[in-house]
């Protein structure tokens, strides 16, 4: 028991030097870069265009960020140990086409599931769908959730695969698939 409680110990005293180590190093990366952009005028209005004025990919970050410092809690191995509440697929009675994608009539107050973990770029009104959360999905694919209430989830927050977006208003979902700006054919993705 007690090596158990030292070995614990070592990790989470290992993690945290790990943790320290990656957050120090993005510092000093993150100093430089301003440095360059500060000497550079066309690097600067290059990255102003491509930041402010075109759409930023969340997931193409993470991917780098994955690529080069690991996962983003070192403490992975703690985090593991809890065990999911809520882990659900997508199940639905009827799918039609509607407008850019489908409308999915399931139960009275489902519980819809994330189809596929991303970050949440938009949550708010739209046209012809109801209150919509937009996800950037890990594989570049943006989903829109369209009338949907949604629980505790707020804009940017990174969300996994099967777990709980929100409830339907009474009994109609409706999914649209994007990437780069172009509509998908939705039979590939439900």
């Amino acid at each position: 028991m007690q090596r158990k409680t030292i070995k614990k110990k070592l990790v989470l005293k290992k993690s945290v030097q790990i943790f320290i180590t990656r957050f120090l190093f993005s510092i000093i990366i993150f100093l430089i870069g301003l440095i360059v952009i500060k000497k550079n005028p066309n690097l600067k209005s290059t990255l102003i265009e491509n930041i402010y004025e075109k759409n930023i990919k969340f997931t193409k970050a993470k991917e780098i960020y994955q690529k080069y410092f690991g996962n983003i809690l070192a403490l992975e191995k703690i985090v593991k140990e809890e065990q999911p509440v809520f882990d659900e697929k997508l199940a639905y009675t009827k799918k039609e086409s509607y407008k850019d994608g489908v409308a999915l009539t399931v139960s009275d107050k489902y519980m819809v599931p994330i189809l596929e973990s991303g970050i949440v770029v938009f949550i708010g009104p739209k046209e012809s769908y109801g209150n919509t959360v937009i996800v950037e999905q890990i594989n570049g694919i943006d989903v829109s959730y369209g009338n949907v209430n949604v629980s505790n989830i707020k804009l940017y927050d990174y969300i996994e695969k099967g777990k709980l977006l929100g409830e339907v208003n009474e009994n109609k979902l409706y999914l649209v698939f994007q990437k780069d700006g172009q509509i998908l054919d939705y039979e590939k993705y439900i």
